[in-house]
């Protein structure tokens, strides 16, 4: 390094990636006031599609940010563009079947969930996050920075960092070392965690091309994406961004091994049948597969996103799931950095983590076995006939069925609790019976993402939430439970917000008279009565389960 120039630093928290999962982990500490610094060796500056739903729940996490109406401004299409997939022979031919509002993007009010999904590219979603992350006072991000190295003792985690601009280093000494940096993770590697199970269950491309005047040039209608169904040229195909920007994710064509820059627009005219000036921009091949770390953490220092789990991307939840880990770790980082979280908290985010990924990591799996329904059609299905007729309305029943659970998904997205947490509840009646991967039935059960409702006067339940815990209080009556809650609270600095909320309605989701709301929107405790301190002291990982 150029002078071999040292320069040092102290933080609360370093991260290592800005990718979504990182910069939500700085949001999510810098709202709470915890200086964090990120460092990103790239620029994140790009145009590759990776994850293009954000969900309902990340949305909700966007609103509770404050930041969920700029992801709404930052849609290339605005949010009333149709988030239908359509089933097509080619974008020039037969029409087999559509799948209209898919992932729930719809921007109709559902008493479900506070914020409905969006598509938009992951990019334009990093940027909205980059930006407010940016805009906290204890949020420092420095891009073109590289991790080197870093120890650890009882005290803190001292971390090596390469300035790639000036090749300088920082020594940066933190209390917590995150690593939201990815599918090869460093921070994976320094704490001895193996990534277990299969590797290349498919391996495809994804090609962003430029193409002028596509989407006027085909009569399917707008749509998020078109799979494209013959037996020439398979695959998926969409519009991306503004001013004509497409991805195109070809299936596997016989005889041909790879794909470039040269090669990709005479596939794109093949799989479409249509005759466009196609500008290439990239053709990146990419491996499905199905990982999940032996471990999350070692002491002071852990993973988030695809550091730790890795699924096909059919059902759009990696980029989720990550930032769904950011905050589950964040609200309990900050818990224990501001002394009201337990010595058990942090050791609860893999507990409960965990068992999510696991299921959603199956979800994507059963969602990827259906991609095959696509494959070995007869050509018939091209044919201007009766028996033409009759193969795409066989192929298109089958398709509209067996694709549904991969777009119709809310079971996936808002059904997953915690409910074996050592931090959470136990209630008498045993666990619950698996949740559907499509349907969402709200429950209020100890662990589960809090039932939503819209008040009579137009506000989110969850707009009253407090930053820390809140407890909601139902119907009429003294609010002497409410007082000996904040008592508790107060008397060991757990920060409280206490509710009353007179809805018959959303009273009835909850179906006891007092619940407790975790930071993170999950139900910590249920009750008719306060019963003391150690419902706050158990939810914040001062008590463990056996205790």
């Amino acid at each position: 390094m150029r002078g071999n120039t040292v320069a040092a630093r102290q933080t609360e928290v370093l991260i290592c990636g800005a990718g979504p999962a990182g910069l939500a982990l700085a949001i999510e500490l810098g709202s709470r006031g915890i200086d964090c610094i990120v460092v990103e060796r790239n620029d994140r500056v790009g145009y590759a599609p990776r994850a293009k739903t954000t969900h309902t729940r990340t949305r909700e996490h966007f609103r509770r940010w404050g930041i969920a109406n700029d992801l709404a401004t930052a849609a290339p299409f605005g949010l009333d563009y149709p988030s239908d997939v359509h089933f097509v022979t080619r974008l020039s031919g037969y029409s087999l079947a559509i799948i209209r509002d898919a992932f729930n993007c719809a921007p109709g009010r559902n008493e479900l969930y506070a914020e409905h999904s969006q598509w938009i590219p992951q990019y334009r979603v990093e940027e909205v996050l980059r930006t407010h992350a940016g805009s906290l006072a204890t949020v420092d991000i420095l891009f073109e920075h590289e991790f080197v190295s870093a120890g650890q003792d009882e005290t803190g985690v001292t971390c090596h960092i390469r300035d790639i601009r000036a090749a300088s280093r920082i020594d940066i000494e933190c209390h917590y070392l995150v690593g939201a940096d990815g599918a090869r993770s460093a921070i994976r590697d320094l704490i001895g965690a193996q990534m277990q199970g299969r590797y290349g269950l498919a391996h495809a491309y994804n090609i962003v091309f430029r193409a002028p005047g596509l989407a006027a040039m085909h009569a399917h209608g707008p749509g998020i994406m078109y799979w494209q169904t013959n037996p020439d040229v398979p695959g998926m195909i969409g519009p991306m961004d503004k001013d004509d920007l497409w991805y195109f994710m070809p299936g596997k064509i016989p005889g041909l091994d790879r794909i470039d820059l040269a090669t990709a627009a005479d596939l794109i005219r093949r799989a479409t049948g249509i005759d466009v000036p196609y500008e290439v921009l990239s053709a990146d091949e990419w491996a499905a597969s199905e990982f999940i770390a032996d471990k999350y953490s070692d002491r002071r220092i852990f993973l988030i996103g695809d550091a730790c789990h890795l699924h096909p991307p059919t059902g759009g939840y990696g980029m989720n799931m990550g930032i769904s880990d950011a905050v589950d770790l964040g609200w309990k980082m900050a818990a224990v950095l501001r002394n009201w979280g337990g010595k058990y908290l942090l050791g609860s985010y893999e507990q409960e983590r965990r068992p999510v990924h696991r299921r959603v990591i199956d979800a994507a799996l059963s969602n990827f076995s259906t991609v095959s329904l696509h494959l070995a059609i007869p050509p018939a299905i091209e044919e201007d006939s009766q028996e033409g007729a009759a193969v795409r309305a066989e192929v298109g029943a089958r398709l509209a069925d067996g694709r549904l659970q991969e777009f119709r998904s809310l079971g996936v997205m808002l059904g997953c609790s915690y409910d074996a947490s050592p931090i959470t509840a136990s209630e008498p009646g045993g666990r619950p019976d698996d949740p559907s991967m499509r349907d969402y039935e709200p429950t209020a059960r100890p662990g589960a993402r809090a039932p939503h409702g819209w008040l009579s006067d137009g506000r989110s339940l969850y707009d009253l939430f407090g930053p820390g815990f809140t407890l909601l209080s139902f119907g009429h009556g003294p609010d002497l439970e409410c007082q000996r809650a904040e008592a508790d609270a107060a008397s060991s600095g757990i920060p409280l917000t206490t509710v009353r909320i007179d809805d018959g309605k959303i009273a009835a989701l909850y179906e006891q008279r007092l619940a407790l709301i975790r930071p993170d929107q999950h139900v910590a405790w249920r009750g008719n009565l306060w019963e003391g301190p150690r419902i706050l002291m158990r939810a914040t990982g001062q008590l463990n389960s056996a205790d």
